[in-house]
């Protein structure tokens, strides 16, 4: 029986154009997805393909005015009986904030798969149609039900949770933590490294069409403790603290920080370092912050988002939602 699947677009480098196979400048979504599905249409891929078109831009503009067609839309085919799984085209600069942001709201019961690219459609070396065709793969494969989002780049699978964008060139641009990628996959084969975790499907949270403002604050060396008062204004419900090492930062900041906890405000510590593990410590429950745990501090603004936005606003209620991601 053939597969059907449902493609939505929204631009970025897989849909992009150069002018030129060697230029190092290009023009991120400017292929629309009925020309992009008569492109793949060559490769004999073992899916029937539908697509829409949600957005054509480069993921730096990605917001709320695409997020919310696109989760409405991706909701829509996965309620359908003639689909089978949807895929997700997507560019790569804040790919991981959207899959996360889908993974935390959709349910699991079909495979949803986010995919992009490295280089333009008509660069020397496109990895587009071999991403693509991966993505193909997994969304086609049953066993990709009850894994939650999932984002196939460089013959891996990475799950929304893990994965992170490492680098700014090449075609292995992207790494999972604290797992590394929960599959190997190829146009032709398709490999787990574990079983399903999503018991039962439901969505863990519902979508709401616009988040609580959380912006997150970057510490370096130097930094003042009022740097940390000229990102709060009366909008203001969270901060994330992309903090040195394990989410530290100079003590007149945490100071600060711990002011603006106490009025109701809530911090969440992480890490600016890449692979980058925060446990609480001996501090956090006096000064009513969250350990971030293995989020990053853009998926740690989601999550954060999320919660305030369900009227969690508990700081022991918040780190136990962290605790289980």
């Amino acid at each position: 029986m053939t597969t059907r699947l449902t493609v939505l677009a929204t631009g970025g480098t897989i849909a992009g154009i150069a002018g030129s196979a060697i230029a190092q400048d290009y023009r991120a979504g400017e292929i629309g997805i009925d020309d992009y599905l008569e492109k793949v249409g060559g490769l004999g891929l073992a899916a029937e393909l539908s697509g829409r078109q949600i957005a054509n831009i480069d993921s730096a503009e990605i917001g709320p005015e695409v997020w919310n067609p696109l989760h409405a839309a991706i909701l829509e085919a996965l309620g359908r009986g003639d689909c089978d799984g949807v895929v997700v085209t997507h560019g790569t600069d804040t790919l991981e904030e959207t899959a996360f942001l889908l993974d935390l709201t959709l349910p699991a019961t079909k495979p949803v798969v986010l995919v992009g690219a490295m280089r333009p459609a008509d660069a020397v070396g496109y990895d587009g149609l071999r991403n693509f065709a991966n993505a193909v793969r997994v969304a086609s494969d049953g066993d990709a039900s009850g894994r939650g989002v999932l984002v196939v780049m460089g013959d891996r699978v990475f799950a929304a949770r893990d994965v992170r964008k490492v680098r700014t060139r090449g075609t292995d641009a992207f790494r999972g933590f604290p797992r590394e990628s929960i599959g190997f996959v190829t146009p032709a084969t398709l490999e787990w490294f574990g079983a399903p975790w999503r018991q039962g499907g439901e969505a863990l949270f519902p979508w709401y069409g616009d988040l609580p403002e959380v912006p997150i604050l970057f510490v370096h060396v130097g930094m003042r403790a009022d740097e940390a008062l000229r990102l709060v204004g009366e909008a203001t419900r969270g901060i994330v603290v992309a903090g040195v090492g394990e989410g530290n930062m100079p003590e007149a900041v945490r100071r600060e920080l711990a002011r603006l906890a106490s009025s109701g405000i809530a911090v969440v510590r992480s890490s600016r370092v890449d692979e980058g593990l925060v446990d609480r410590e001996g501090e956090d429950e006096a000064n009513r912050f969250v350990a971030a745990r293995a989020l990053n501090p853009q998926k740690a603004r989601i999550l954060l988002q999320l919660l305030l936005a369900s009227g969690t606003s508990d700081p022991a209620a918040i780190q136990q939602a962290f605790d289980g991601r």
